[in-house]
């Protein structure tokens, strides 16, 4: 049975920790929060993976070589503070218990879940699960990629405890993730006296600008955005230096890479002027061929459980986007039903909590027992 007591308090208790991952203090105190929960409900101490002033935990269960891989985050994106304006509580007043505060959503309740789902487990011989409890996700993860996908690289499966979409459906497939920076130099002169001395860095920017909303192809779903912009440094001089940030998203890695393939080849239009490109890929697709197999799956053993499961392909990307990049079967949003993520009306349905914890420690048992499906 699923202790759901215990399971709120843990969410209580990490919800209340602020953790934003920006602040290396407040990840450190919630790192050791972290750790004492861990031990005391699966009943060992966490390895501490350091990198980059941040302490990712680990934990292996079972005498295997971490056939199923669990991936948690306890980082969020929410500034120190954040609690007074929003404070972790549970409200009833709407008939169901409706419990609220940063990151309860994205996604502490899964990491506290997780915990449950395998303090549980009557592990088979020669069989183990990784969990894993990184602190940037938020970042993108650059310094828990490494770790993870070493992790992935023994897994048969992935289980990802990211929030669920709209009504609790499960993330089956996600859009791969590219970040750019686009860097223009031109030539400074006044611009009242001799502006045609000068090669004009905004006018450049304008160019590259338009030039790369035509790589998007809405048919096949690939966004193409230029975000933050800048240029010049005072209102009578042509602008010397310009800026862009480009985001890129795509639901498969041949699109992905068809994109990066053109920014590699931006090239300035006006005579003098330069353009460089930095950035690459950050996170692959998670394309759905990836959580087919793990999704049908989840939906039986749901039905059993008397939960109905529904899919979902979103444009956000995780962690499960690097596992399912490298080949490994992954399913993601298997966190607590809810929604708000990000926002001041994130939330967590604590009556799902139980029910989707079942879920999990059903998955995993069947996945490490090798059952036919």
């Amino acid at each position: 049975m699923i202790d759901q007591a215990a399971l709120l308090d843990d969410l209580v208790r990490l919800v209340e920790c602020e953790s934003p991952s920006g602040d290396l203090d407040a990840l450190a105190r919630c790192a050791d929060l972290v750790a004492e929960l861990g031990r005391r409900r699966l009943g060992q101490s966490a390895q501490t993976v350091s990198a980059d002033g941040r302490r990712h935990l680990r934990w292996r269960l079972g005498s295997g070589g971490g056939e199923v891989l669990v991936l948690t985050h306890y980082d969020t994106v929410w500034p120190l503070g954040s609690l007074e304006r929003h404070p972790c509580r549970v409200d009833r007043s709407s008939g169901q218990a409706v419990l609220t505060g940063p990151g309860c959503f994205d996604m502490k309740a899964g990491l506290a879940m997780a915990w449950q789902a395998l303090a549980g487990l009557d592990l088979p011989p020669e069989r183990g699960v990784t969990l894993l409890a990184t602190a940037d996700e938020e970042l993108g993860s650059p310094s828990s990629r490494e770790l993870i996908e070493t992790e992935a690289g023994t897994a048969e499966a992935v289980l990802v405890l990211e929030s669920p979409a709209a009504g609790g459906a499960l993330k089956t497939a996600r859009k791969g993730v590219s970040l750019y920076q686009v860097e223009i130099t031109g030539r400074a002169a006044h611009a009242g006296l001799e502006p045609e001395r000068g090669v004009n860095a905004t006018v450049e920017l304008a160019h590259q600008t338009m030039a790369l909303a035509q790589l998007a192809d809405p048919a096949l779903g690939t966004t193409v955005t230029p975000t933050l912009a800048s240029a010049g440094r005072s209102t009578n001089t042509v602008p010397d230096r310009a800026a862009l940030a480009v985001d890129v998203r795509a639901w498969t890695k041949a699109e992905q890479d068809r994109v990066d393939q053109a920014m590699a080849r931006l090239a300035p239009c006006l005579p003098g002027a330069t353009v460089t490109v930095q950035g690459r890929p950050n996170r692959p697709p998670l394309e759905a061929v990836r959580s087919a197999g793990l999704f049908e799956l989840a939906v039986r053993l749901g039905r059993e459980l008397g939960l109905e499961l529904e899919s979902a392909a979103v444009g956000g990307g995780s962690d499960g986007n690097f596992t399912a990049g490298l080949g490994v079967p992954t399913l993601d949003g298997l966190g607590a039903a809810g929604g708000g993520a990000h926002a001041d009306h994130e939330h967590v349905l604590v009556d799902s909590l139980a029910p989707r914890t079942a879920l999990l420690r059903a998955l995993i048992d069947h996945l490490l027992r090798r059952v036919e499906t």
